[in-house]
């Protein structure tokens, strides 16, 4: 047996594979909407001055969103608050990460604060054209095209739960991932199977930001 330990994610899994150190579900949907545990992503908070030098070194305002590479592969940075930036990248690259954005920030001559949440949060993705049903079906933002484009980031109430919504289009298709507490994962994943099911909503296996 290894003596390897297993990072598990919020949701429940069945049946389970391991990829990257984590327990994930191994089913693959067939069909045009899925939900799936992003939960293996690795998940840095940054916090700074609002509209400082900070904000030009991450290169994205509040309530939008980048990719970039900032030295360990391509990564989502997503304004996520007035001040506060939610940057995502491959699993297990946290620590590098994080010291890429110290690193990065280090000239800005500004407080900030650089925290790895990759443990202690929940990461879930909502892909196919009636995502944005789905999501208003439990949540009274307005999700068509004109009022939350791809590459849009809020924080709003989902199902209850407070929650970072980031609109993160996959080849063209409408894709949201949902930033939540741990501890929230397993009831959100369940608020949006329950309303999905006459859409066709299907539980998958990770699948990462590309």
């Amino acid at each position: 047996m290894s003596d390897t330990p297993i990072a598990r994610g919020p949701v429940a899994v069945s049946p389970a594979t391991v990829r990257d150190g984590w327990e994930v579900d191994a089913r693959v949907a067939t069909g045009t909407l899925t939900l799936s545990d992003e939960s293996p992503l690795a998940k840095v908070h940054v916090r700074a001055p609002f509209d400082g030098a900070s904000r030009a070194a991450l290169g994205v305002g509040f309530g939008r969103t980048a990719r970039a590479d900032l030295g360990t592969g391509e990564v989502l940075v997503v304004g996520s608050g007035p001040g506060e930036w939610l940057v995502l990248g491959a699993p297990n690259t946290a620590g590098a990460l994080r010291a890429a954005i110290e690193e990065r920030l280090a000239g800005t001559g500004e407080f900030t604060t650089v925290l790895d949440l990759t443990h202690g949060r929940g990461l879930l993705r909502l892909t196919g054209r009636e995502a944005a049903t789905v999501l208003g079906g439990v949540c009274a933002i307005d999700f068509g095209d004109a009022v939350t484009p791809d590459g849009t980031a809020l924080r709003s109430s989902l199902a209850a739960v407070v929650t970072d919504i980031v609109r993160d289009d996959q080849g063209g298709t409408p894709s949201y991932l949902l930033h939540v507490e741990r501890s929230s994962g397993q009831y959100l994943a369940d608020a949006l199977l329950d309303p999905g099911r006459p859409s066709g909503l299907e539980v998958t296996g990770f699948r990462g930001l590309a």
